[in-house]
């Protein structure tokens, strides 16, 4: 097979992958390594393959983070209204629902799952993605396909505009402590088998990413506040001759 289009095939696997979920909106794809083992390929087929899908739009290659699956062009225009504040109070009240359901369903098993993302936290592995499994064995252990579709759109909502990646990215990078304190009150209320507990964890979970939402949104108005006096002063001042 020739190397073009081999490249070219491994782009429509991938693609084929993101479609399917496989590699979700908004998660991290496998290192290089780990796709050329995958689809029994190169590593150089492989950078071919993810520069002609950042050419497509379909992945942001960070350096030295890694490769990025981005939303399509049509749930960009779709969403595009769709703040970070909205997005947040949508999880909040679902969440917490689905937290009060999970305490009367999860399994010894899922239990298990949820604390390793605990431990995933603690040894400061991928945050993001330990996060994002956390919350998904819990709408998952609730059993409920209704309310793991709706799970899986409102995380896919997080990278639905540059503005709400770039609000969450502050968020849940401020402050990784609290976070785990967080999962872990939510994890204790959830093996405790209390729905109301479980409820008020996770409702106090999002109460903080709500204030802190607010926090950076007033830091940066400040800052532009800042700036424009700053220009203003510029403009207007007389500068003394010597």
């Amino acid at each position: 097979m020739a190397g073009r289009r081999l490249f070219w095939s491994i782009v429509e696997l991938i693609e084929a992958s993101i479609n399917s979920g496989d590699f979700p909106v908004g998660s991290r794809l496998p290192p290089e390594r780990e796709l050329a083992e995958r689809f029994n390929v190169s590593r150089p087929t492989i950078r071919e393959a993810v520069i002609a899908l950042e050419v497509r739009g379909r992945v942001d290659v960070k350096t030295s983070s890694g490769i990025y699956v981005l939303p399509t062009k049509d749930s960009l225009n779709t969403d595009e209204k769709i703040n970070a504040f909205e997005v947040t109070q949508a999880r909040a009240l679902i969440e917490g629902e689905i937290a009060a359901l999970s305490a009367t369903s999860i399994t010894e098993e899922e239990l298990e799952e949820l604390h390793q993302t605990l431990i995933d936290m603690e040894d400061g592995k991928d945050m993001e993605a330990a996060d994002q499994a956390f919350h998904r064995i819990i709408a998952n252990s609730t059993h409920n396909e209704a309310l793991k579709h709706i799970m899986t759109n409102l995380w896919d909502l997080r990278t639905s505009s540059t503005q709400v990646i770039q609000d969450y990215h502050s968020v849940c990078s401020s402050d990784n402590a609290k976070t785990l304190a967080e999962h872990r009150a939510i994890y204790n209320a959830l093996k405790s088998r209390n729905a109301s507990l479980s409820r008020t964890a996770m409702h106090e979970h999002y109460h903080r990413l709500i204030n802190t939402l607010f926090d950076a949104e007033e830091a940066r108005a400040l800052e532009m506040i800042k700036k424009e006096s700053s220009q203003k002063r510029d403009m207007y001042s007389i500068k003394m001759q010597a």
